[in-house]
């Protein structure tokens, strides 16, 4: 088969039996054998997609920095000017932290590629002439598909079939209102907004039903082609957002740094080379070259832990707003409800059981052919009445505008428009209302009476649905909105949904963790008040859909974070509760799993759905619970944070002790008449006190980190960074102290000795500041404690070991070990103090 770039540029404007033949296809799809071909052909479809040398791409990265650049260049040139064992020295320890690297990267791609696997989006195709589900990145151009409401649409697509169909594109077109499709042929300079016989990939059904032949897969679709432009675009989390800001403030703090110290070894007229090694090495050790590594393993790891509470995380930086997350907004449906919608009874409009309200309504349901819906499947096992004589003719699907479905049938007595929807829907448009003996009453007469039955009903927690017909001319073969007018209105359906048996523990829980939850409904402020007070809400504070309309922004915003529900809120009305919410300073969750649900799913700084929803939801979505349950999330939540807190202790790490370490070197350099480290050993430093940190992910965390939400705080980072760096560096300077006034230590002792001294106490220095408790009453992880013993044993053996000479150390004398000891333990017993006073004194948000 030929490009399809090239062959269908133009796939709207041909019939399309046409098409068919140009694909190499036809109206009963591909088989097997084909298929696989086209897959090999095409590629999967998605827009981006690992290739053969992703690998190769990955251990690259981890040497592109411009630090590391710079000082391979500068390693080379040093090489070329005699000094080769110190640029080979050097180059393997580049080498080795960036193999450290790429094995973490590696890892946590791997992890969440596994993740992503459990909640693959399906599409209904037909293969082997047989309609069977296959996920959507295995279509390929010539492929059948079947899509109705809720459905993505898989891949550039031409319109074969079509029934009520309509589509949103505002992902690729910006207009609001979803468009109509239908089948048809249209010229050429049709544009792309304009083109109703073509369903976009990206978008998705609205409502209706649609068989299509797929034309563009991945990147060779409309929306493949701006996809690189839509990612630029996204939204950065809180979390990589106080990244980006740590970035900006290392580089800060090392670009001055390295700059001075390069012109004080250059005023001292030390070599220029060498002054230009060791200023990039202390660069190295001040910029924590690994964080993109760790953070990525770090997240990854965090992201199996909350799989294994069946929680799975789309988008890794998404973690940390789960654990910062402190509103969560939720239509009470699966959620707070079991989820499991029954039909409590069909009445007439006087409240009486009425066996003609539910068997019209029970034909409507089982005609409906959009998408499954608890409330038809309510209906349908209630009970099954004889509707051997009914026929459907026609249909005008359900849709959030008109909030009603309607069905054409024919039987005995003739054809009927068929309706069921949300009360005030369907009653607003009936003219009259039929008594239990098959008189018609005009509408006015009992309009009062119906709506206080309807109010009592709703107080007492019922879901209530209308039902109507009417009678249509018998040359009737289709139905329009026109049609819905003047109808006789039969009764209603009342339906049950009791709360879940733990979901007061689950809201309270969720409190305690600083997790407020807002209901947000459809459903009038009458039921969303029963469910309030049956969840432990005595006096709940409402606002309704009506009210929101009427309602400045500004006023929301005051008025949003007091509201425990939203009741009667239309689709577009959860965007705008969202953002007030958000304006308002919280970090906002929100789960949804219907079609509607997509925008505020985006907006959330969390969108969460369920395994099981429809496809738009779980593609918006940043999380997918595989169980619809808040117990789920609040376990989720939890993962969240301890994952967050692993995150900031490497980055408390790097800030600390490293800082402390590079900021004595840039002190030392300036009364020495020698350079305190040689580049390599610097560089060495770097390396060992990072193997401790790697092992971060696998941590302990205190209860007190998962407690309540916190937010990335670079103010807070700074000032932990300057406290900490400088109880550091003074005992840095202890050590000069006692090798140069002791021990009288010439130029490679001296060197040997804070080499020992500096990965030492950073390692162990480690224990101290992962926790804000005292050390001793928090368990390090087992990883994290055999990293450190392994890291110490290694650098006490180094200037004994046969690579001692080529890196420039000699052994030293017991006696300094003594005094090393005891520096040590001032040094852990002054972090602890100051730590203590640290977090008295500093506010952490």
């Amino acid at each position: 088969m030929k490009q399809t770039s090239k062959l269908n540029e133009r796939y709207y404007t041909c019939p399309e039996n046409d098409l068919l033949d140009q694909l190499q296809t036809s109206a009963n799809g591909l088989d097997s054998e084909e298929a696989n071909k086209r897959l090999t052909q095409f590629g999967l479809n998605k827009f981006s997609a690992r290739n053969k040398e992703g690998l190769l791409k990955l251990f690259l990265n981890q040497l592109t920095t411009p630090i590391i650049l710079i000082l391979i260049a500068a390693a080379i040139l040093s090489y070329f000017l005699g000094e080769a064992l110190d640029a080979i020295i050097i180059l393997v320890i580049i080498l080795t932290s960036a193999c450290l690297g790429f094995w973490q990267e590696k890892g946590a791609a791997n992890a969440v590629n596994k993740l992503l696997q459990l909640i693959e989006v399906n599409t209904k195709i037909l293969r082997d002439r047989k309609e069977v589900s296959l996920p959507t990145e295995q279509i390929v151009p010539g492929d059948i598909v079947i899509l109705a409401t809720g459905n993505i649409v898989p891949g550039d697509c031409r319109l074969l079939e079509s029934k009520d169909l309509y589509a949103d594109e505002a992902s690729l077109t910006g207009e609001t209102f979803p468009a109509e499709k239908k089948c048809c042929v249209l010229p050429a300079a049709t544009r792309i907004a304009e083109r109703n016989n073509v369903l976009h990939m990206g978008t998705h059904i609205v409502s209706g039903f649609a068989k299509a032949v797929v034309v563009q897969t991945g990147i060779n679709t409309e929306f493949g082609s701006i996809s690189q432009h839509l990612r630029n675009l996204k939204n950065e989390t809180e979390f990589e957002k106080g990244i980006r800001h740590f970035g900006y403030l290392l580089m800060e703090v090392t670009t001055i740094l390295i700059t001075i110290i390069f012109f004080i070894n250059v005023y001292f007229h030390r070599p220029i080379v060498d002054s230009l090694l060791f200023s990039l090495a202390i660069a190295v050790g001040l910029t924590p070259q690994l964080l993109p590594a760790i953070i990525s393993f770090n997240l990854a790891r965090g992201a199996a832990n909350m799989a294994k509470q069946k929680v799975v995380v789309k988008k890794l930086s998404a973690i940390e707003n789960v654990g910062s997350m402190n509103v969560l907004c939720s239509d009470k449906t699966g959620t707070i409800t079991e989820g499991k919608v029954r039909l409590y009874k069909a009445v007439n409009y006087k409240g009486d059981e009425s066996e003609k309200v539910f068997n019209t309504a029970y034909v409507n349901s089982i005609f409906e052919s959009g998408f499954n819906n608890p409330i038809d499947e309510a209906i349908k096992i209630y009970k099954q009445p004889d509707t051997s004589g009914v026929t459907k003719i026609d249909e005008l699907p359900y849709d959030f505008i008109r909030k009603r479905l309607s069905v054409l049938v024919n039987n005995a007595n003739g054809k009927k428009i068929l309706v069921k929807g949300a009360f005030n829907q369907v009653l607003g448009i009936c003219k009259f209302v039929e008594d239990e003996n098959g008189n018609l009453i005009s509408v006015s007469e009992l309009l009062d009476g119906i709506h206080q039955r309807y109010e009592a009903m709703s107080k007492e927690g019922y879901r209530i649905l209308g039902v109507a017909y009417k009678s249509i001319e018998a040359g009737a073969t289709s139905i329009k909105t026109e049609d819905e007018h003047d109808l006789i209105f039969l009764g209603m359906l009342l339906f049950t949904d009791p709360i879940k048996e733990d979901v007061i523990d689950t809201l309270s829980e969720l409190l305690r963790l600083g997790v407020s939850v807002k209901i947000i409904t459809g459903d009038n402020a009458l039921v969303a008040a029963h469910v309030g007070r049956q969840v432990g809400l005595s006096n709940p504070k409402i606002l309704t859909g009506e009210q929101l309309r009427k309602m400045s922004s500004e006023a929301l915003v005051n008025l949003s974070g007091s509201t425990d529900l939203f009741a009667e809120v239309e689709p577009n009305q959860k965007e705008r509760i969202l953002l007030a919410l958000k304006k308002a300073g919280n970090v906002v969750g929100f789960i949804g799993d219907g079609i509607n649900d997509a925008p505020a799913l985006h907006i959330a700084d969390v969108g969460i759905s369920v395994n099981g929803a429809v496809d738009v939801a779980m593609e918006a979505a940043d999380i997918i619970l595989l169980g619809n349950d808040l117990k789920v999330l609040a376990n989720g939540v939890k993962e969240g944070r301890k994952t967050f807190a692993n995150t900031l202790k490497y980055i408390f790490m790097a800030t600390s002790a490293n800082f402390g370490n590079m900021f004595s070197m840039a002190g030392a350099s300036v009364f020495l008449s020698y350079l305190p480290l040689l580049p390599k050993q610097v560089l060495l430093t770097n390396m060992l006190t990072d193997i401790p940190e790697m092992t971060i992910a696998t941590d302990s965390v205190d209860e007190v980190m998962i407690e309540k939400p916190r937010r990335m705080n670079i103010s807070f980072i700074k000032k932990f960074m300057i406290v900490f760096g400088i109880i550091s560096s003074l005992f840095d300077y202890t050590t000069f102290a006692v090798l140069l006034y002791w021990l009288h230590a010439g130029v490679d002792e001296f060197r040997t000795g804070w080499f020992t001294e500096s990965v030492i106490s950073a390692s162990l220095i480690v224990l101290v500041i992962r926790t804000s408790n005292a050390f001793y009453k928090s368990r390090p992880g087992k990883l994290l404690l055999i990293a450190t013993v392994a890291v110490i044993i290694i650098t006490i053996l180094l200037p004994y070991s046969p690579v001692a000479g080529p890196l420039g150390f000699i052994p030293l004398p017991l006696s300094f070990y003594a005094a090393l000891g005891i520096i040590i333990l001032l040094y852990v017993v002054a972090a602890e103090i100051t730590k203590r006073l640290f977090y008295k004194w500093v506010a952490v948000k």
